[in-house]
């Protein structure tokens, strides 16, 4: 199968032999639904390139070293000279890059990559020497934004985007299965003919590109259709200006045209239109809040000032006959076998949580909790005696410098093995993220639950934005159930959440049991991996799992979950604390946990400032 044999998605062929007619026109993403045939076409991709262009596929495991390339150390002592080591970025000068779920490399090694790409040339800077080399090349790359996205600063830095979809029409369906069976579809010379056919023109095109005229109306057309779109920036236009003359010299036209323009528009500003609307989103969801927020305060006042409410009111006793008429009330709301699906409620910004640093080595990857590095990403932060694959130079000149004169040294630095010093590095890890969430009926008075499911998708959010692995837990009636094993997708996390329903009784360790087994399951396959688990509850647990007293059990079990060294912990507390009756069960929970303790409210960033998080060690 060749290029020219693809099935459908013109339009991603389009990018492409735009990209490779005019290297300036910023590369491709495509973005779309795994097993649409994104990076099927991104390798059939280098059929149609001139013979001379190099395509190197980036592994999602690189290194920064492998990547920029630098000095080879252990060759540099040995021969006495500076020997240089090639990275990928060296050795694409000229041709293509291609990332498959580019969304799932290290976001720093993005940032370096759109760099070098945007510069031309790659800088290099180790061991107090910089080295500079060209790397002028393509960047294409593929990603399924059901495994996490971009931010929109790297998204932006592409030329041209591409979204995909699924083929509907049967009959290309069929055309693909056929050509994907060799007993049914063989290969003739016509698709290697139209391959080799489009490569002479590309070719042709690249020696006439700079023959094109671009008039001054073109130029104010795409100004005008940027301004329009309130695209920022002005990537937009440069990069609309380069794929509409790249355009006009495929097509064999000496003159860019508003037809050239309208032809690569969808291209080139997609994806910054997709931006500018999750801007909008955003901005439009905090305001609804806000409203929101301010509709709440005012019923409050209403209801506090209302002498029919029956609060504040001094006719109404607050103990007595009416007082337990009200509790048995809210305790037939709870215990009521009826079940309810809460939608989401409104979502935040959370704010900045930090744990505690550990002392493992790991091949890690992600944006929440700092890890040493077993490999040789990260950062360089001290020396260590350890061997390992990663020497310091620095370190060692240091360790060898004293006893120089001792061993005769004239012109060359003497260097021994027992000088040798290795790089401790260290990087940012993700976690696997447990939510045990309260789904009993206690959730659902004064619709609590919606509160709750926006203050938990608020969380999901971070963890996508850190990176993070995520499961979730609910227990209701007389039973926990893993909704959601281990998983990347936070979108799966979010669909799972807006279908917990409400009701039934509150078996509290029956969830937080069931959380143990599963960090204890998963760190035996991955034991490397860090944990936290986020406890969603009012902390009204009133079924148990044996005879023993509730708060017994619930002791027993969090023991067991403080013997889990590599996890940390947060209790979010859902109870209502502007009501007159308090329990402060989660509270409770949380101290015997050694828990970062909120409550819905201050787990906010905007609370930053005016509440403290409260450490649970130590208090009674």
């Amino acid at each position: 199968m060749t290029f020219s044999d693809f099935v459908g998605h013109e339009d991603a062929k389009l990018a492409l032999i735009l990209n490779v007619s005019d290297t300036r026109c910023g590369g491709v993403l495509f973005i779309g639904e795994k097993g649409s045939g994104k990076s099927t076409l991104a390798r059939f991709f280098k059929n149609i390139l001139p013979e001379d262009m190099p395509f190197v596929e980036m592994p999602l495991n690189v290194t920064e070293e492998a990547l920029l390339g630098g000095i080879d150390i252990e060759a540099t002592i040995k021969a006495g000279k500076r020997i240089i080591q090639k990275g990928i970025l060296s050795r694409a000068d000229g041709g293509v890059v291609y990332i498959d779920d580019i969304n799932l490399l290290s976001p720093e090694l993005v940032a370096l990559i759109l760099e070098a790409q945007g510069r031309g040339e790659n800088i290099i800077e180790r061991e107090g020497v910089t080295l500079k080399h060209p790397s002028r090349f393509i960047l294409v790359a593929s990603m399924n934004p059901e495994e996490g996205a971009l931010s929109p600063h790297l998204l932006d830095r592409f030329g041209m985007c591409v979204v995909w979809e699924g083929l509907k029409e049967t009959s290309m369906r069929i055309e693909i299965m056929k050509k994907r069976l060799p007993e049914v579809f063989t290969p003739d010379d016509e698709g290697l003919s139209l391959d080799e056919g489009l490569r002479l023109k590309i070719n042709a095109s690249r020696t006439r590109l700079n023959d094109v005229i671009i008039t001054q109306e073109i130029n104010d057309y795409i100004v005008q259709l940027c301004l329009e779109s309130s695209i920022s920036g002005h990537r937009g236009d440069i990069f609309l200006l380069y794929a509409a003359r790249a355009y006009a010299v495929f097509c064999e036209d000496e003159e860019v045209t508003e037809k050239h323009v309208d032809e690569v528009l969808p291209l080139v500003l997609t994806h910054r239109k997709r931006i500018l609307q999750q801007m909008e989103e955003q901005q439009r969801e905090h305001q609804e809040e806000k409203q929101q927020s301010k509709q709440d305060e005012h019923t409050d006042r209403q209801e506090q000032s209302d002498p029919k409410s029956g609060k504040n009111n001094p006719e109404k006793p607050l103990n007595g006959s009416d007082k337990g008429m009200d509790n048995a009330d809210t305790l037939s709301k709870e215990l009521s076998p009826h079940e309810e699906v809460f939608p989401l409620g409104n979502t935040f910004k959370t704010r900045h949580f930090v744990f505690r640093k550990d002392r493992l080595n790991r091949f890690a990857s992600g944006r929440r909790t700092k890890t040493r590095s077993k490999d040789k990403g990260g950062r360089y932060v001290k020396s260590i005696l350890q061997p390992r694959n990663d020497i310091a130079i620095d370190a060692t000149i240091r360790a060898a410098a004293p006893y120089q004169k001792i061993r005769g040294r004239e012109n060359t630095l003497l260097i021994c093995e027992e000088d040798l010093r290795y790089r401790q590095r260290e990087r940012k890890m993700g976690h696997l993220v447990v939510f045990v969430v309260d789904g009993s009926a206690s959730m659902g008075v004064q619709r609590r639950m919606v509160e709750t499911k926006g203050a938990v998708q608020s969380l999901l959010l971070d963890c996508y934005q850190k990176r993070d692995k995520v499961s979730m837990i609910v227990f209701r009636k007389d039973k926990a159930e893993v909704i959601l094993p281990p998983t990347s997708s936070v979108e799966m996390a979010s669909r799972r959440l807006r279908e917990v329903p409400v009701g039934g009784k509150t078996p509290l360790t029956a969830g937080l049991l069931e959380a143990y087994k599963l960090i204890r399951r998963f760190s035996m396959k991955s034991p490397e991996t860090r944990f936290l688990l986020v406890l969603i509850t009012d902390g009204r647990a009133n079924q148990t799992m044996t005879d023993t007293p509730v708060r017994d059990e619930i002791k027993r079990v969090v023991d067991l979950l403080n013997e889990l060294h590599v996890t940390d912990f947060i209790v979010v507390d859902t109870e209502d604390k502007k009501g007159f009756i308090k329990t402060d069960l989660a509270l409770q929970i949380a101290s015997q946990l050694r828990a970062n303790y909120y409550t819905v409210e201050n787990i906010k960033s905007e609370f930053l400032t005016e509440l403290v998080q409260i450490k649970r060690k130590g208090l009674s």
